[in-house]
Parts: C-alpha cells; structure tokens; sequence
C-alpha cells in the first residue's frame, strides 16, 4: 500500500463529543412533543443496537458515543417533559400549543404554532414552528383574535392581526 494512503499525523477524533446542552427553561411539550421524544429515544435505541460489542474502528467508537450522548439529552428531556393539555388552554387567547394565524397589513398570512423548545427543532410542512421562550412566541401569548402586534417578520415591519387560534392541532 501507498504511504500516500496512511494518515500518519493529526489527531485521532476526540473521544468523547460535548454533551448537548439542556434549556434551564421550564421543558412544556404538546402531545405531538411528547411523542417526537419517545420516537426520537426509540430510533436512537435502535440505531444503538447496531453498535453491540467493542468497537475497533475509531470511526464507529465515535459515533456511538454521538448516538450515547444524544439518548442521554433524549432521556433527560423525557423525564423533565411537563406535558400541557391544549384542551385546557383559554380558546380565546394564544397560548402554548396554540396553532394561529397572523394577516399582515398587506393581506399576507402567516401560520405558526406555538411549541416546546425541542419540538421547534423537528419539521411541519403547514406550519412554523415557534418555541415557546422566543420573543415573537412572548409577544403573541394572551392576545386574542382581532388583536395586533407591530413585528418585522424578515421582509420589513408589519402589523399583525391575529385572524385565527386553534388549539386541535396537537
């Protein structure tokens, strides 16, 4: 074989990656945020089985401990989810779990759910997914249909309306 071909210097990829950091916030889920956890701990469980035995591949030993790393975040998530029934929720104001509906002053709408931190993260093809702790999310929470907010939402700033809440999308 080549030497060409043999890394000789640099190091070997670090052991152990940084552990995820974990929101000091309270960790709200919607039953849909509940759920993408428990399916996020399964896949990882799964895709852990396939790393059984020792691993002599630096690569592979890496990635383990990744996937390790990621059921811990997974886990602590898990156990720290504080689960908010939207049915319990005021119909008449956006609050979390909401799902609204903006109308910008140029007739333009916008639809967001308002969700848990880890929630935000995943993907909704009809929806934006707001958490719960970022200002826009903070500006909406307890206005009711009808009410404005002036906020530049990346093309200049607008006024809102709050045209719809909907709290069965969970």
């Amino acid at each position: 074989m080549s030497r060409a071909f043999i890394k000789e210097d640099g190091p070997e990829p670090e052991e152990n990656p940084p552990e995820r950091p974990v929101s000091e916030r309270p960790n709200y889920v919607t039953q849909r945020g509940q759920r993408m956890l428990q399916d996020e701990e399964s896949r990882l469980l799964a895709a852990l089985g396939e790393f059984a035995g020792t691993q002599n591949d630096p690569t592979r030993r890496r990635r383990k401990r990744e996937l390790e790393r990621d059921l811990r975040y997974t886990r602590v998530r898990l156990e720290t989810a504080i689960l908010v029934d939207a049915r319990a929720q005021p119909k008449d104001q956006a609050r979390f779990g909401a799902a609204v509906t903006l109308r910008a002053d140029n007739g333009r709408p916008f639809k967001l759910r308002i969700v848990g931190e880890d929630e935000a993260e995943g993907r909704d093809d009809n929806w934006n997914l707001l958490p719960w702790p970022a200002p826009l999310a903070e500006a909406l929470m307890g206005l009711k249909i009808g009410n404005s907010i002036d906020w530049d939402l990346g093309d200049g700033p607008r006024r809102w309306t709050l045209v719809a809440i909907d709290y069965n999308m969970m």
